[in-house]
C-alpha cells in the first residue's frame, strides 16, 4: 500500500485550494476527498463556496453534500469516512487528492484521534439547550471559567468544539487537553501535505470578493430559506449567523456583510496558525 498515496492540499479559506485539487485531480485522472466541515451539508450550499457544478459533475467528490443538517458530524465521522473513501479510490486508483481548511479533520484523517472518554448524554443535552438560549457568549464564559487551558487554543468561533470542550470536563472533571495523547497512528499509504500560502493583502482582497460573490448570487435567500434550522449546530458558522442577524433586524445588510468579511478574514487567520505548526506541510507561494 505503500505506493498509494494521498495529496492533501491545505490553507486558508479563498486562498485557491479547490481550483488547485481540481487541476491535480484531471492530471492524475483520480477523485477528491473534501476535509471541510460544512460543504458535507446538503442544505448548505453558497455560504460554504462549494466547488464548480462542472467540477462536481466531472470529478467524483467525496464528502459534499454527503450530511443533512440535522446529522452529527465531527473529526471522528470524517476520520472514518474520508479513511473509507481513500480505500474506495485505490481500488482503481494509486492517487487520491484531500483538500479542505478544517484542520481537525485534516488531523484526524493522517494522524488519527485521541480517545476521549464518553459522556454523560444528560450533560451534553443541557449544555446544548443552554446554549440555545444564551448564544455563544454564555458558551464562551463557561469554557474561560472551566477549561482556561482549551480556551487558550480553542477556536473561540466553533460552538461545537466548545461544546464538546464543556461536555467532556463536566463529565470527566478533566479538560479535553488531558486527553491528547499525540500519538499519531500509522497509515497504510503515503500522505504528502502541500500548503497555500498567499500574501496577508491578496487573500483579504479574495475574501472580500468572495463575499460579495455570495451575496450577489442569493446568500440571504438561501439563509432565509433555513430560518427553521438557524439552531442546529451546522448553522452556527460565518456567512450564516451574520445574515441570520440581518434577517433578524439585528443588523442592517451592510453591516452583516462587512461582518462576514471580518469573520472570514479571522477565520482565515486561525487557519494558518494551524497548518503552520505542522512541519510535514510543503508550502507553495502562489
Amino acid at each position: 500500500m505503500k505506493k498509494k498515496r494521498v495529496i492533501v492540499i491545505v490553507g486558508p479559506t479563498a486562498s485557491g485550494k479547490t481550483a488547485l485539487s481540481i487541476e491535480l485531480a484531471r492530471r492524475y485522472n483520480t477523485a477528491i476527498i473534501s476535509a471541510d466541515s460544512r460543504q458535507c451539508y446538503k442544505e448548505l450550499n453558497i455560504g460554504v463556496a462549494k466547488p464548480p457544478a462542472e467540477a462536481l459533475q466531472s470529478i467524483q467528490h467525496y464528502f459534499i453534500s454527503s450530511h443533512s443538517v440535522h446529522d452529527e458530524v465531527n473529526a471522528e465521522v470524517f476520520e472514518q469516512y474520508a479513511l473509507n473513501a481513500a480505500k474506495e479510490i485505490f481500488d482503481w486508483n494509486d492517487t487520491a487528492i484531500m483538500v479542505g481548511g478544517t484542520g481537525m479533520y485534516i488531523k484526524a484523517f493522517c494522524e488519527g484521534l485521541d480517545e476521549i472518554p464518553s459522556v454523560d448524554t444528560a450533560i451534553r443535552n443541557e449544555i446544548i439547550e443552554s446554549y440555545k438560549q444564551n448564544g455563544i457568549t454564555w458558551l464562551r464564559d463557561e469554557i474561560k471559567k472551566k477549561d482556561p487551558v482549551f480556551w487558550q487554543q480553542a477556536e473561540q468561533q466553533n460552538p461545537r468544539r466548545l461544546m464538546r470542550a464543556l461536555e467532556v470536563i463536566h463529565s470527566t472533571g478533566r479538560s479535553i487537553v488531558h486527553f491528547r495523547t499525540s500519538q499519531k497512528k500509522e497509515r497504510s499509504f503515503r500522505i504528502i501535505k502541500l500548503g497555500i500560502f498567499l500574501p496577508r493583502q491578496q487573500l483579504h482582497y479574495n475574501i472580500d470578493n468572495r463575499v460579495n460573490k455570495m451575496i450577489a448570487d442569493g446568500l440571504v435567500d438561501e439563509v432565509r430559506s433555513l430560518s427553521p434550522y438557524k439552531n442546529l449546530n451546522a448553522l452556527q458558522t460565518v456567512g450564516y449567523r451574520e445574515v441570520f442577524g440581518y434577517i433578524d433586524n439585528k443588523l442592517s445588510l451592510d453591516e452583516a456583510v462587512l461582518q462576514i468579511k471580518h469573520n472570514t478574514k479571522q477565520y482565515a487567520k486561525r487557519q494558518l496558525t494551524w497548518f503552520k505548526k505542522d512541519a510535514s506541510i510543503h508550502w507553495l507561494n502562489m
